[in-house]
């Protein structure tokens, strides 16, 4: 029951009409101004998806197919389908209800779509090489000893020998001088302050910017923003002054603003070294559980989470 639109390549759900710039659905009067958008229903794959009005069903190819009714049975010859509690007939090419006092021909199955990808999450942290403590973005990990890492509120940044300053990308450390040199003069060197792990309990902790909160196991698991809120479910968490929203699988604010929920990764112990349980980007670099090792701009190793 959609309306078509100019052209004949979109349409419209009943009760709005097409927009002017032909991309757009705009309410009808007496609507109020609302049109909610269709829900679908998600496939057993995680990948297709039908009409919130529809059943998935395996269609010949193997591919998922859409039953333009709701909870309909799959035919067994995987190209048809029938009402809700009745049974498919393909000798017939009927749809027979239980007790035999009514039927209706068959219904042929349409396409499934693919599901559209949550949008990435931003990193908002950069996790240095031990694998568990984190810089804010766009400050870089420089390392103040064999067991620490210090934070350089610079991106991409050069590290100095000393293990206490850092300098801008492109220009070199003058220890002797105390300055930051490059063909344009210099600037004083910038001291490092400490990267700081969120402190879970006395054994596990989190990168710095993260929130710890509890895994269905019981662990400790890391939340990858600050004062998050923590899931029921024990996978999942969402920003500040949200609500996790189970039905929805979403994170939902009051004035009905929507984002992707976040996965937990597990949290580390405290001051560990890298253990069997990280994700190894090379010899000398992992991130992790949980998380996939990326390339940075620099060609350095990066985690996300």
């Amino acid at each position: 029951q959609s309306v078509p639109c100019a052209g004949g390549h979109q349409c419209c759900p009943r009760g709005s009409h097409c927009g002017a710039d032909g991309e757009s659905c705009v309410p009808a009067p007496g609507m109020g101004g609302l049109w909610v958008a269709p829900r679908a229903v998600p496939c057993p794959d995680g990948q297709s998806e039908c009409p919130d009005d529809a059943t998935c069903c395996v269609t010949t190819s193997g591919a998922w197919g859409c039953c333009p009714m709701p909870q309909a049975s799959c035919c067994a010859d995987k190209v048809h389908c029938c009402p809700h509690a009745t049974i498919c007939d393909l000798a017939h090419g009927r749809c027979l209800s239980p007790a035999g006092d009514s039927d209706v021909p068959l219904s042929t199955a349409f396409p499934a779509w693919k599901r559209q990808p949550p949008p990435p999450v931003a990193l908002r942290q950069v996790l240095c090489p031990d694998g568990h403590s984190a810089c804010p973005d766009g400050a870089t990990c420089c390392q103040l000893s064999p067991t620490a890492y210090g934070c350089c509120p610079l991106q991409n940044a050069v590290c100095c020998s000393d293990r206490q300053h850092c300098c801008p990308e492109g220009t070199t450390c003058d220890l002797t001088h105390s300055t930051c040199t490059s063909s344009r003069g210099s600037t004083p060197l910038a001291a490092l302050p400490t990267a700081h792990d969120i402190k879970c309990d006395e054994e596990t902790s989190c990168p710095d910017g993260n929130t710890c909160c509890q895994l269905s196991s019981g662990a400790w698991g890391c939340c990858p923003l600050e004062q998050a809120v923590c899931c029921p479910d024990h996978v999942h968490c969402c920003p500040q002054g949200y609500t996790c929203d189970p039905e929805g699988g979403s994170c939902l604010q009051g004035g009905g603003t929507r984002q992707p929920w976040l996965r937990k990764t597990p949290a580390l112990p405290r001051g560990a070294q890298v253990t069997s349980r990280e994700v190894k980007c090379d010899d000398k670099t992992s991130c992790p559980d949980g998380s996939t090792c990326c390339r940075l701009s620099l060609g350095t190793w990066g985690c996300c989470p």
